[in-house]
This record gives C-alpha cells, sequence and structure tokens, in this order.
C-alpha cells in the first residue's frame, strides 16, 4: 500500500487516510457498542443462552467472542495491529454470519449487520490502517 501511495498526489492520499481512519473509528466504536459490551455484559450473568458450537461451550465461546470483539475494536480504533485485530475480527463475524445467523440476509435472524463488519474488517485487513494510526509511528 505504500509503494502505491507513492504514486498518488498529497491530496489524494491524505484522502485515502482520512477515509481509513473514519472506517477504522467507526466499525470499532460500533463493534465495542454494539457487540463486544453487550456480550461481555451477557458473560457476567450466569445463563449465556448459548449452545455448545464446535465441541467448545457457549460459556468460552462467550468468552473468546467478547474478548475478540472488545480487545479487536479498541484495537482498530487506535490503529495498532490493525491487519491481526481485523483479521481476528474479520473471523468472529464470518463464523456469526454463517453458523449463528444462517447465512441469511433477511428475516428475525438477518445477518446483514456481521456479513457487513465482515466486508469492513477484511477491507482493513487488507489495506492496513492508513497514515492516522499508531501503527504507523
Amino acid at each position: 500500500m505504500r509503494r502505491a501511495r507513492k504514486n498518488l498526489p498529497p491530496e489524494t492520499s491524505k484522502k485515502m487516510d482520512a477515509g481509513l481512519l473514519m472506517l477504522r473509528a467507526g466499525l470499532g466504536l460500533s463493534m465495542l457498542a454494539l457487540h463486544g459490551l453487550p456480550h461481555f455484559q451477557q458473560f457476567c450473568r450466569e445463563d449465556t443462552g448459548l449452545a455448545a458450537l464446535f465441541g467448545v461451550s457457549g460459556r468460552v465461546i462467550l468468552l473468546l467472542t467478547f474478548m475478540a470483539e472488545i480487545g479487536g475494536s479498541l484495537l482498530l480504533i487506535l490503529g495498532w495491529f490493525t491487519r491481526a485485530a481485523a483479521l481476528v475480527l474479520a473471523t468472529v463475524m464470518a463464523i456469526a454470519f454463517g453458523v449463528i445467523h444462517g447465512a441469511s440476509f433477511e428475516g428475525e435472524q438477518s445477518g446483514e449487520l456481521a456479513f457487513l463488519y465482515l466486508i469492513g474488517t477484511l477491507v482493513l485487513a487488507l489495506t492496513g490502517p492508513g497514515r492516522y494510526a499508531c501503527d504507523s509511528r
């Protein structure tokens, strides 16, 4: 990405970096508020309501999920270890979309939001954080 950025006019490069900052912050904040914190609260209750998946108990799955969603979201917002954080979040969202929501875009169990998070995190995993990030220092 850095090599391709050298060929761009400085104004375009700054706009791309600002766009990546907005994508990181938007995805990170909404993932944190709408997924990470609610999953943490659900974990704190005795009954998680999750069934075992892949041979792992529902409580362990919820623990791993909220750790990935909270930690990954904070790393995205800061732009620190962005590609790794984005890949972890993309994995969580791919499982959520495919397994939890049944790869459905409609109905009560729509996975549309999980799919949008998946695409956004994959974009960040491919492009990196941009200039306005802790990674770029």
